[in-house]
């Protein structure tokens, strides 16, 4: 559990800073993701969580 807060706070830390250093860049991708058919955002999504679940079986294996 304790791992899973850890995560939970580095995401966001890392989210705050993006909005934090670059509004307007994050207002442009969130513009173009609203553009975005659900049929396109669904398998990035799943692409990236997998991604990111590789990331942690690496380091954590």
């Amino acid at each position: 559990m304790q791992d899973l807060i850890l995560a939970l706070g580095l995401v966001l830390v890392i989210e705050g800073s993006l909005y934090a250093l670059f509004p307007e860049g994050m207002k442009r991708a969130m513009i173009t993701v609203l553009e975005q058919p659900s049929s396109m955002i669904r398998p990035v999504g799943l692409g990236v969580a997998i991604f990111g679940l590789l990331i942690v079986w690496l380091i954590r294996g």
